[in-house]
């Protein structure tokens, strides 16, 4: 029953974790590449193309990097949690560190789509 118990924690984390990544994406990303698609392009037709890719990139492989942490540190947060309750705050520290990886992320896709 406690094996369960973690696994649906550990999923619910992840799982926000995801909702989390897709709300910034939603809200960061859209009116960043209407911006870069009204104004015009110095590159030629390729820099545009490119420099979405490359914010497509950063951010989708960041999610990862994090989704993949979150999930590594999470599981062992609620290991060391079963066996001592007094390590919560250093384990919440943990995670959201972990979870930083996507904020990074976002902010380099960020850093791009104003360059082009």
């Amino acid at each position: 029953m406690r094996r369960r118990k973690t696994t649906m924690i550990i999923s619910l984390a992840v799982a926000a974790a995801a909702l989390g990544i897709l709300i910034t994406g939603l809200v960061v990303v859209p009116p960043a590449v209407a911006a870069a698609a009204a104004a015009p392009v110095s590159g030629g037709a390729n820099a545009l193309g490119l420099g979405l890719l490359a914010a497509a990139i950063a951010t989708g492989a960041a999610a990862i990097g994090a989704g993949y942490a979150v999930g590594l540190v999470g599981s062992a947060a609620i290991g060391a949690l079963a066996e001592k309750p007094e390590l919560l705050g250093r384990a919440l520290i943990l995670v959201g560190l972990a979870e930083g990886i996507a904020i990074y992320g976002v902010l380099m896709s960020v850093l791009i789509l104003n360059r082009i």
